[in-house]
């Protein structure tokens, strides 16, 4: 059954085209991904489907709801959670979920199997303003108002974003268990290696879908030879490689970089010292996607 429906989504702002006919569909109790860097009109989106911002053209149903016509009907079946901390700061962990409680007309207790296992990790800190917790915390008090009238539907704009590694870790196994309960996750990232954890994927950018499916079909049609190529002095080990004629692409990724050849001669004519043949992650589909879009 299809939870989220987005037909031909488009929004300009003057001259910046940030969606241009966006088109998915999620499934109910799926956690989809909408992966691309900054910019790539993720936010945009989010909002079009939280009944925040107004489309120029297309639509968008959730659960069956259109987000312009029923969007009174949406914010009562639906989790936001918008990219930068928006809770009251002022407030202390408890006193802000009470407030997000009155606000749905539901308490805290009537709805403490939904929230049990990230509230637990905040429960020492309740009295604390929030303000004044770390930026995992904040993440997962926020997570906690986003679910505390118990939303079918969960929309998530990169909220991993600036967080810790291990927080990061810990939130996405909190969705694994969200996912569990039956709710229904759209999630947006910058992050491709979270793009993996995801049912499916969407990969946007410039307001444009690339690509959807799952990650590891998405990898498996990743259509080159990749090697990771290391030197001395990677910055002009880039430079070189890029004028060499047999070279499609190369960027790079970490300490190493990533590079594809135009076709079986892989003879590289600077000085390197080290190569290896390895498989595409969804960073390197997401780049080879964007090169063959010119």
């Amino acid at each position: 059954m299809t939870s989220i429906v987005v037909e031909n989504i488009s929004k300009k702002y003057q001259m910046l085209q940030a969606l241009h006919h966006v088109s998915f569909q999620v499934n109910e109790g799926e956690l989809f991904g909408l992966i691309g860097p900054d910019g790539a009109g993720k936010t945009s989106l989010f909002r079009i489907l939280a009944t925040l911002l107004l489309p120029d053209e297309g639509t968008a149903r959730i659960h069956n709801r259109h987000v312009v016509a029923d969007y009174r009907e949406i914010r009562k079946i639906i989790g936001y959670m918008p990219g930068r901390f928006s809770l009251y700061q002022d407030l202390t962990v408890e006193e802000n979920l009470k407030f997000f409680a009155d606000v749905f007309n539901t308490t805290i207790e009537s709805n403490y199997q939904t929230i049990e296992n990230i509230y637990t990790r905040l429960e020492p800190f309740k009295r604390r303003r929030a303000g004044k917790l770390s930026g995992g915390m904040k993440q997962k008090l926020a997570l906690c108002c986003a679910l505390i009238h118990k939303p079918d539907v969960l929309i998530l704009d990169e909220p991993t974003t600036g967080v810790d590694p291990v927080s990061r870790k810990e939130f996405w196994d909190i969705l694994k268990q969200l996912k569990k309960q039956g709710i229904t996750i759209l999630v947006s990232t910058p992050y491709m290696d979270e793009a993996g954890l995801c049912d499916r994927i969407a990969l946007i950018q410039s307001g444009q879908i690339m690509s959807i499916d799952s990650p590891e079909k998405i990898i498996s049609a990743y259509p080159f030879k990749l090697y990771a190529v290391k030197s001395n002095d990677n910055y002009a080990l880039l430079e070189k490689l890029r004028t060499q004629q047999n070279v499609r692409s190369c960027y790079i990724f970490g300490e190493y970089l990533h590079v594809v050849f135009n076709d079986r001669d892989e003879h590289i004519s600077v000085a390197v010292i080290e190569k290896k043949e390895m498989q595409p992650t969804i960073e390197d589909c997401f780049m080879q996607l964007m090169e063959d879009r010119g």
